[in-house]
């Protein structure tokens, strides 16, 4: 019990620290994108409803159970359902991260990408810490729906764009998570800078080695 106090306490202490570096740097706004990290009981410290990412306070996390029920802290955000639905389908996932990251977000709504895998293998960082990158179809926030589709790619990829929405990522641990979303926000950057100019992409075999 002690040993999952102290796991819980720096759990809250690092959401907040990554939250207010994302929000700092402008890749999440208002009160847009969650986070979450799973503790070793199964349960799950999630950002709360209409909260900033770069104004958290660590004892106002919301605690929910394995299954998603409510333990304690401040009311739940409407989207804890993505986070859920990802770590029922990947036991090794520990941390989830949900934006609204600008040019994530302008790459899903591009009709003339495959759904199947948006972005090109531009970089060998996007390769290594995304690789597939599927697109899941729009659904409202909160949908269950949307849970359901997010739940069913994630059978296959831990990092997924939401149609007209953002990214959703999932990692070993919270930096993890971090560090593979803003590569996604980057190669996403790229591709609006220069996808129409028919970049020099890595080859099947670059591609092959990273992975």
């Amino acid at each position: 019990m002690t040993a999952l106090i102290s796991q819980q306490t720096r759990v809250r202490d690092e959401i907040c620290l990554v939250g207010k570096s994302l929000f700092d740097r402008g890749l999440t706004a208002g009160s847009s994108g969650n986070l979450s990290v799973r503790l070793d009981d199964g349960s799950l410290i999630v950002t709360p409803t209409n909260a900033c990412l770069g104004e958290l306070v660590p004892e106002q996390l919301t605690h929910l159970d394995e299954a998603g029920g409510f333990i304690s802290g401040s009311a739940p955000t409407k989207e804890a359902g993505l986070h859920h639905c990802i770590y029922c389908q990947q036991g090794s996932a520990k941390a989830v991260v949900h934006l609204h990251s600008t040019h994530s977000v302008a790459v899903s709504m591009l009709p003339e990408l495959p759904p199947d895998d948006l972005l090109p293998p531009l970089t060998a960082y996007y390769i290594m810490r995304v690789g597939r990158l599927p697109l899941v179809p729009y659904f409202p926030p909160g949908d269950p729906a949307l849970f359901a589709a997010v739940g069913e790619q994630a059978k296959t990829a831990h990092a997924m764009l939401l149609s007209n929405h953002g990214p959703v990522v999932a990692g070993k641990s919270l930096r993890d998570a971090q560090y593979a979303t803003e590569e996604l926000e980057e190669t996403a950057k790229l591709y609006l800078l220069v996808g129409h100019r028919n970049p020099r992409q890595l080859t099947p075999e670059q591609v092959a080695h990273l992975r």
